[in-house]
Order: C-alpha cells, then structure tokens, then sequence
C-alpha cells in the first residue's frame, strides 16, 4: 500500500467503464480485476489478454560504451544482445544482494531502453545514477511519466495485433522494434515481452495515444486482464516477483529470507559468469547445498500454499519457505508454490506445512509448471 497520493494512468477511466476492481497497488490505482481472476487467467491463456502495466518505468539510457556500461552493472552480459533485442538481467549490490531485475532493450549501440519494476523506480535511478561514468560520456533519462504500457500476451495475441496496427508491427520474441506507419496512427514502438509466459507484446506509447489503442485491441476481440490474473499466470510460469520472491536488503519491507543473489534464485538466463560486474563474488561463493529457489506441486489435497509457508522433508525437517504460492487455474486450482529450499533435487517429495495442522505433500517442480 501507499501512503502518498495515488497515481492513475492514462487508462483509469477506460477501467472504470468496464467496472473494474481498483486497488492501490505500489501507490498507482489499478485494477485487480474486471470479472474474476480465474477468468481472465484463463482467457488470457486460451485466446488474449490485454493489460495496463504503465506502472513499470522506462529508462533511457545512452551514450557511447553504454552497453559496456550496463554490463559492469548486470548480470546479463549485455555486449552479446544485438541491437533490435530484448534481454532479462539482474542488478546486484556490492554485496551481491539483487537491488531489482529488468527487461532491457538494445535499440543501437549507444542506446539502451530499461524497464524497472514500479516500486523500484526511484531505487533504480539512483542506483544508475551513482554508477555514471565521471566522464560524462552515458546519459539516463526518467520518461516513465511520458509512456503507457499495454500488454498484450495470449495465443490470439498475433492476430489481434496485426489486425489493429498491420501486419509491419508483429515482433518475434523477446525482440524490438519502433512502431512504423498504421491506419490508427499510433507512435511509440513494440517489444515482445510480457510477463504471462505466452507469446505476446509490449506496446510503450505516448499516454495521449493510450486509450484510442486500448479501445481497438478490446474492440478486436482482446479480453482486459487484471493484476491478480497477473499475477497467477506469472507464477505458473516461475517468474520472479521484485518484492515478492527478492527483495533487497536495504528495504524497509526486506527481510533476511528474501535477501538473494543470482544463483541462490536459480534462474536459467539472465545469468553470464563469463564478464565482471557488481556483486559477482557472492555468485561465486555458494555450496552446492545452500538453499535455492525451487517450485513445488501438491499431490494431494489440502489448505492452498501461500507465501511464507514452510517447507519439510518427509521426516518434517524445514528446510524451506514459499515466497508465493497460490491455485493454479490452468491445473484446475492444484496449488503450486515457489520459494527457497535447501537439499532438494527436481521430483523429490516435500511436505508444505499449510497450516498449524496440516502437512500437505508436494513435488519438487522446476517451473514452469504449464
């Protein structure tokens, strides 16, 4: 929750026509449904979802070497990401401690488009800000304000896209182009990324453009998909949640549990041993038997896994916690889990102490689990 003003997007008044749920969510009023979760989840998995994320911010970042810039920064070694892709990374603290994770895209040589997650904005830019080389030659601008992001993800993604803004505008994964000419004269420019697992995009264009393109892409048959959707497709597909699953020690709301670098959250990209940047050394410092991130599926019934539930062996050691949890509606509401465990490999048994009386048994998944 927030405790300052609250911010809307461009789109507020798009969904208060479609009724929808308003939270705050990291101090910006979005909706957390239309309909139910469970609904839209699925429609977003069965034909198309289309989401208001114009939370997250937007950097740009430019310059001469700014992709070795970057790169003495992040986890990703960003000099190997050709110019007209996107990449997934890491930043890590002198201590090695994640700070935040980001999507990025290579536009050219000399400029570089990041995505920060919404409540890391601020943390985000002064962290770039302070890593500026002192010769003055990589420039950061803030345009978060400027551009609202709509997300596009679902298999009928393609179709809808081209039908609305031409077939020049489809963009394979995790790649990115500018928008070119189309009948509804929409600028900005196109990614395809999202957060659902599903093939899709990400379209970043001027707030003033942002609800002519909303009402198309529902118009061609788009379905509006809330944060709890969001969130529930995020987690079918093991996707890190900043503040959720990590969360940098510097933080109020940290904890010691969700302190994590980037072998310890056991990710499979996003992660390249072979260049130096801030934080390796704590990468390279871990016994193979230290706790790592780790999915988990019930197999049988019982109280849903939540977040903060503790993990057991068979003989009802804990060896674990779950940073998120939750049903999963594309397994018919199997409750799956994700957080850090020690000592497990892929398909051993575990036990989720779901409640003070309940042990549920589960198998170590390493996600996805759809």
């Amino acid at each position: 929750m927030s405790s300052g003003e609250l911010v809307r997007t461009a789109l507020y008044e798009e969904h208060l026509a479609l009724n929808a749920n308003i939270v705050d969510f990291h101090g910006f009023e979005l909706p957390i449904w239309y309909s139910n979760i469970k609904d839209e989840h699925l429609a977003t998995r069965s034909g198309a979802g289309l989401f208001d994320v114009s939370h997250m911010g937007t950097f740009r970042f430019s310059g001469k070497g700014v992709k070795q810039w970057l790169e003495g920064m992040a986890t990703q070694k960003v000099s190997a990401i050709t110019t007209g892709r996107c990449a997934y990374t890491h930043f890590l603290d002198s201590n090695g401690y994640i700070i935040d994770d980001m999507i990025f895209a290579v536009v050219s040589d000399s400029e570089i488009i990041g995505v920060p997650n919404a409540s890391m904005i601020d943390v985000m830019w002064q962290w770039f800000s302070q890593n500026l080389p002192d010769d003055g030659s990589v420039v950061i601008e803030n345009i978060s304000s400027e551009y609202s992001i709509l997300a596009l993800q679902g298999p009928n993604s393609k179709e809808i896209l081209t039908s609305v803004l031409g077939e020049t505008n489809h963009i394979g994964r995790f790649k990115w182009q500018l928008l070119s000419a189309n009948e509804h004269e929409i600028s900005g420019w196109i990614q395809g990324t999202g957060y659902t697992g599903e093939s899709g995009y990400e379209i970043f264009i001027p707030n003033s453009e942002a609800a002519k393109l909303w009402r198309l892409l529902i118009a061609a048959d788009a379905t509006p998909i809330g944060l709890g959707a969001r969130d529930t497709l995020r987690l079918e597909k093991g996707y890190l949640l900043s503040g959720v699953d990590f969360c940098w020690p510097e933080l109020p709301e940290s904890t010691d549990f969700l302190a994590r670098d980037s072998w310890e959250t056991n990710v499979p990209f996003g992660l390249d041993m072979g260049h130096e940047f801030i934080g390796k050394s704590r990468v390279e410092s871990h016994d193979p038997s230290d706790s790592r991130w780790w999915g988990v599926k019930y197999t049988e019934k019982g109280p849903l896994p939540r977040p903060g539930k503790d993990v057991a062996d068979l003989q009802g050691n804990i060896i674990g916690k779950l940073s998120s949890g939750a049903p999963s509606p594309s397994l018919g509401n199997v409750g799956i889990g994700i957080g850090y465990i020690s000592g497990v490999s892929e398909g051993d048994e575990i036990l989720v102490v779901a409640s003070p009386r309940k042990s549920v048994r589960a198998t170590i998944v390493r996600p996805p689990f759809v």
